[in-house]
């Protein structure tokens, strides 16, 4: 549990009554981002009012603000939380004069429409207790480190769901995974992170409150303090987005880098590609209500827009966020791009062949842009105990890796939580994160229970159909006028054929004689008159996982069972006599 997190909140003690408790977060979010911008503005904030008088332009004014304070942001109210109490009557006015006086880049204030918070507070007399409690906690980067304030965001935000019976998933995704999805996201070794003065970009279509940008940025100055990562994002909850941006700030990020909205229906970075990409987009949520938009994009943008292979089913948009991030992969001619992106399990195998989602994965893995699937425990995440994967793209793979996909099990690296957070009873410890990564590291066979290394064409399949002949009532086939037998459609069947069959590595390209082989031994010595249609053959893709890691466990001898039978039932007959006496 966050410590500062648990602070904070209960200063939304002193709202109880004027506010229900899934309100509180309408006051305490906004004010903990109020304080710490202003912890970070209060040695400066004499010069930055001088430059203001001096500088009408916000233009200019940024540019030397920049200059004196290294910082992109600033504030020119006379106000902050160092003299707001000392006009008792003015507070409320003085504080939305404070709100007001920020540079343009700080628009998080409008996102929690907290004018209004402030008026209701005056209104409730909430309002000088609750800026008193705030002015109290020391927020500067120096006393509370990014990390920190990270946790007590995400701690605050999920009491907040708790209270307004919410899913707290929608807004961030547990430190654990994402440090996981970072060190394999950087994890490829021909990626030299090292070099002196390196700059690198890193894009979150579904920022959150930020916390993936955050903890990519810290992965890699820990490699190279002289690195410097430009970080892009775009969120479409109004709170998550404010903290997100608030936090950038924070931390001297351009904070036009932020964008606000929905990705799916309105890229704010149209046009731009970086270096690297990750998301955990929102699983099984429907996007009907984006689909005419999507749809009109997919048709419009012809065979290079984002959504070109294909579209997932209405009923889940993840694949929508997974072919985006491959848009936005810089091109391989620039250096390439990598993507690390969490889902959940059905991403790997749903729809049928030639579907949008198989069609998808056969361009991902006919480009042989998927490098690494790594399955991650269950019970990671605060709203979901269902399984969930890290799906690693390049495309620019390392040479030894062209033309293969690595599957890792890593459902069993974890380490038990000491108190479960919501469902999230689970955590990936750092030994546990090592092992996987080193796992990943060493690309082999060697430990086949938890990494294989597979073709591409090993997830292809064919669906072939399988015809019988209508019979009359001789049981004679009745045939066309060209003399052949007509199909019964009755009897008519599908077999999935694997590329791969019969330990085939012609993949595609040996169509005709792969089917024709599996006819021949899977189908005709049953069917004696079946035939293939050759003219409804269809290609699928599916990458069946668990298929792939199951083993199987020899149920046990029958003695051993009815021995343990035995002695179950001389307990129940001993208990039994026990009520008899």
């Amino acid at each position: 549990m966050s410590t500062l997190g648990s602070f904070i909140w209960s200063i939304a003690d002193q709202l109880r009554g004027p506010y229900r408790p899934n309100q509180y977060g309408n006051v305490i979010l906004p004010l903990t981002i109020l304080r710490r911008l202003d912890c970070i503005l209060e040695p400066d904030l004499d010069t930055v009012r001088e430059l203001a008088a001096k500088y009408p332009s916000p233009g200019r004014l940024k540019v030397e603000v920049k200059k004196v304070t290294g910082r992109p942001f600033y504030n020119t109210s006379n106000y902050s939380f160092a003299n707001l109490l000392e006009d008792a009557d003015g507070l409320a006015d003085n504080l939305v004069d404070y709100i007001d006086r920020w540079s343009p880049d700080v628009d998080v204030f409008e996102y929690f429409d907290f004018k209004k918070e402030i008026l209701a507070l005056e209104k409730a007399g909430l309002l000088r207790q609750v800026i008193t409690s705030f002015k109290a906690v020391d927020l500067h980067p120096d006393v509370v480190s990014n990390a920190d304030m990270g946790d007590a965001f995400e701690y605050i935000i999920r009491k907040f769901n708790e209270a307004a019976n919410e899913t707290s998933g929608d807004h961030y995704t547990p430190r654990d995974a994402i440090r996981l999805l970072v060190d394999l996201l950087f994890a490829e070794k021909d990626v030299d992170l090292t070099e002196a003065g390196i700059v690198r970009t890193l894009y979150d279509p579904t920022a959150g409150t930020g916390g993936m940008l955050a903890l990519a940025e810290e992965h890699l100055l820990a490699q190279n303090p002289d690195a410097k990562l430009s970080l892009y994002g775009q969120e479409y909850n109004p709170q998550s987005y404010a903290i997100c941006k608030s936090d950038l700030l924070a931390k001297g990020h351009d904070a036009s880098n932020i964008a606000f909205g929905n990705t799916l229906t309105d890229d704010a970075f149209k046009g731009r590609q970086f270096d690297f990409c990750m998301s955990n987009p929102p699983y099984g949520v429907d996007w009907k209500q984006y689909a005419k938009a999507v749809t009109e994009e997919k048709a419009s943008a012809g065979p290079y827009g984002r959504f070109a292979p294909g579209l997932p089913a209405t009923s889940d948009g993840q694949m929508l966020f997974l072919l985006h991030l491959v848009h936005k992969m810089r091109a391989p001619e620039d250096g390439g791009g990598r993507v690390g992106i969490v889902m959940n399990g059905s991403p790997l195998f749903n729809g049928a062949a030639e579907s949008g989602p198989s069609n998808i994965r056969k361009y991902l893995l006919e480009e042989d842009l998927v490098e690494a699937i790594v399955a991650l425990p269950k019970n990671m995440f605060f709203n979901t105990g269902i399984a969930t994967y890290i799906w690693i793209l390049d495309n620019i793979k390392h040479p030894d890796r062209q033309g293969f996909v690595q599957l890792i099990d890593g459902t069993s690296f974890w380490t038990k939580m000491r108190k479960n957070l919501g469902s999230k009873g689970r955590e990936i410890s750092d030994a546990d994160r090592a092992k996987v990564v080193q796992l990943y590291n060493d690309f082999t066979d060697a430990d086949l229970d938890y990494s294989k290394v597979m073709r591409n064409d090993e997830f292809g399949y064919w669906t072939v159909t399988i015809e019988r002949p209508l019979v009359d009532d001789d049981r004679g086939a009745i045939v066309d006028r060209k003399g052949k037998p007509k199909p019964d459609p009755k009897k008519r069947d599908t077999e999935n054929v694997p590329f791969a069959y019969g330990g085939s590595t012609t993949g595609a390209a040996g169509k005709v004689e792969v089917i024709q082989a599996y006819f021949d031994a899977e189908v005709e010595p049953h069917v004696l008159d079946a035939w293939i249609d050759w003219g409804k053959v269809k290609t699928g893709y599916e990458i069946p996982f668990t298929r792939n890691f199951y083993s199987y466990v020899p149920p046990r001898p029958l003695a051993e069972i009815d021995a343990d039978l035995e002695k179950q039932v001389a307990k129940i007959l001993d208990l039994l006599r026990e009520v008899e006496k």
